[in-house]
């Protein structure tokens, strides 16, 4: 068991969550923390970011902050104490801080089904495992 658990999801993709969720949950047992995050991508290159509205970006975050609030009522028990956070940028990199930042033991995220150029795992898992000081527990997705 770990202390504390990191588990990053998309909110649009229930195959980044549904398999490792249980996992997660099941590695921080009864008395372990969950940390759920949430990435929202940026915009790339900066003149993709001159086509929207100068609030966007916090109007975005506080909008999927709400959805995430709301999805970890669906979908995490009472009893468990869990964490949520809303982070900003490229998936991996805001993964691997989240987990620094939070002081994090172990991080349980789900990897699509791997196509040829994957090799074994998706993009963001891939980087995630190469780079992070904590366990990381791949979980295949859907």
């Amino acid at each position: 068991m770990f202390k504390t658990v990191l588990l990053p999801i998309d909110l649009s993709a229930a195959a980044s969550w549904s398999k490792a969720l249980p996992a997660a949950l099941h590695l921080a047992g009864p008395q372990g923390v969950l940390h759920v995050v949430t990435v929202v991508p940026d915009f790339g290159l900066s003149v993709v970011g001159g086509y929207f509205d100068r609030d966007f970006e916090k109007k975005a975050l506080h909008e999927v902050g709400e959805k995430l609030s709301a999805w970890i009522g669906r979908n995490v028990p009472d009893e468990v104490e869990v964490h949520p956070h809303v982070m900003h940028g490229r998936v991996y990199d805001q993964i691997i801080s989240a987990a620094d930042r939070l002081g994090v033991e172990a991080i349980v995220m789900a990897s699509h089904t791997p196509e040829l150029s994957d090799y074994l795992l998706g993009p963001n898992a891939a980087r995630v495992v190469r780079h992070a000081r904590q366990s990381v527990f791949v979980v295949r997705g859907e």
